[in-house]
């Protein structure tokens, strides 16, 4: 859109937790508009984390929290064309996009995970993301890794 800003649609708590950050993550791992079943993975791998972790006295939604925590990038780079050159400019991350980049790897590095169901490859990620490990954690170190090689060209930040 050229004039006006997109209005932001407002995102309903979850059934069972009554968090946004929930249906936010759902939504991600929806395919086909089917929301129900999206949930019900969601909630089996929450399950089969408490499952996994049962001498910690966090509760599994707090384990996802946190593990979501623990993959959020906080700076990216961005091509930026300058004279004829690319350059790979590190820049910070909007709040709302972090949440977004930490929700679409962890779900990504699920899908591409081996075991049986998808709730047991999204537990199995959720747990490594918890312990720092994992693919969507080196993803995050990956992208600050990144960053900071090309920290000499923060001045071309726009």
């Amino acid at each position: 859109m050229r004039k006006a800003k997109p209005k932001k649609r407002q995102v309903l708590p979850d059934p069972v937790f009554g968090d946004v950050k929930v249906t936010k993550f759902v939504n991600h791992l929806m395919y086909d508009g089917k929301k129900n079943t999206a949930f019900e993975i969601f909630y089996s791998a929450l399950e089969s984390v408490k499952a996994k972790m049962p001498n910690e006295e966090k509760s599994a939604l707090e384990i996802w929290k946190a593990a979501l925590d623990n993959i959020t990038p906080q700076v990216e780079v961005k091509s930026r064309r300058v004279g004829g050159a690319t350059f790979q400019v590190p820049t910070e991350i909007r709040p709302d996009r972090k949440e977004s980049i930490s929700m679409k790897n962890l779900i990504i590095f699920a899908r591409k995970r081996g075991g049986k169901t998808m709730s047991d490859k999204l537990s199995a990620e959720i747990v490594d993301a918890f312990n720092n490990q994992g693919g969507a954690f080196k993803r995050k170190e990956d992208m600050h890794r990144m960053a900071e090689a090309n920290r000499a060209f923060a001045h071309f930040r726009f």
